[in-house]
């Protein structure tokens, strides 16, 4: 089953916040609209700040505290998934008609590169079938450190700083 394309989720992801907004008798703002939008607008993670810079930079009036209620909103809603990297903050990715992925972390450069294996998936399944236990989602992250000097953000700015 193929995907949908980026604006007919958009307009999904919209209806589906509306409703759980209505059901929990919080108010249908523009600018937590905003949010939803720029999130499932952009490709990989986002931390709270880039987010709030990159809406007011398009113009968007909306306040930190606006951002980072509306992040708690969408997390609750299963709309978006907060991760911690090992940094102090966490960052933020859209949840909704998105596979599921797993992550690698650069503890050098904080570099995040995402990965798909079945194989995880078949775990997954195996651990419900021996525990009779329904698993709702699962995370996965792998530290280390980027082998090659050249893709390294962190070690190609050490180096280039030694020349």
């Amino acid at each position: 089953m193929a995907l949908p394309e980026k604006e007919d989720t958009i307009q999904l992801v919209k209806t589906i916040f509306t409703t759980y907004l209505k059901e929990k008798n919080q108010r249908q703002t523009p600018e937590r609209f905003m949010v939803l939008e720029e999130v499932y607008s952009s490709e990989g993670h986002l931390d709270a700040e880039e987010l709030f810079s990159r809406l007011k930079n398009s113009g968007t009036r909306v306040s930190r505290a606006t951002v980072y209620n509306t992040l708690d909103l969408l997390i609750e809603c299963g709309l978006v998934q907060r991760h911690q990297f090992g940094q102090n903050q966490y960052v933020y990715e859209r949840a909704y008609a998105y596979r599921q992925h797993d992550h690698l972390i650069c503890k050098e450069c904080n570099a995040v590169m995402e990965f798909c294996d079945p194989r995880i998936m078949e775990i997954q399944n195996l651990m419900e079938k021996i525990y009779d236990f329904k698993v709702d989602s699962h995370s996965l992250h792998l530290f280390g450190r980027c082998i090659d000097p050249d893709r390294c953000e962190r070690k190609a700015a050490m180096e280039a700083n030694k020349v």
